[in-house]
């Protein structure tokens, strides 16, 4: 069984900065790629950046230059480092990741609220 385990969102200022972790445990051969999403009330959940296994990253337009996306393939976790966070950023983020070949798995969201 795999699991993707979420951590690191809450409450911050506009202009402050959040790193979330997306770290998948069980029985793993192999992990693709690897991305996160959000989805704000009453939007449908978005595409806010990915990452392969070897390190290419692609960026939603509202978030390139603001956040990064990164992971560490020893500890079957990704990271999502976010700077100069504004209010439209506020959302349930959730990591997706590409594991043993094809299957996708979702970890529980995790809320980040910018206050402005």
């Amino acid at each position: 069984q795999v699991q993707l385990v979420v951590s690191g969102g809450g409450m911050v200022q506009a202009g402050g900065s959040l790193r979330l972790s997306c770290a998948a445990s069980g029985s793993i051969f192999s992990i693709g790629d690897m991305a996160w999403y959000r989805q704000a009330p009453g939007i449908a959940r978005e595409l806010v950046a990915t990452i392969t296994r070897v390190g290419t990253t692609n960026y939603a337009d509202s978030v390139k230059g603001r956040f990064t996306i990164s992971r560490d393939n020893a500890k079957n976790t990704a990271y999502l480092q976010m700077n100069s966070l504004k209010p439209e950023d506020t959302a349930v983020y959730y990591c997706e990741a590409v594991i043993n070949f094809d299957v996708h798995y979702w970890g529980q969201g995790t809320q980040v609220t910018v206050s402005s």
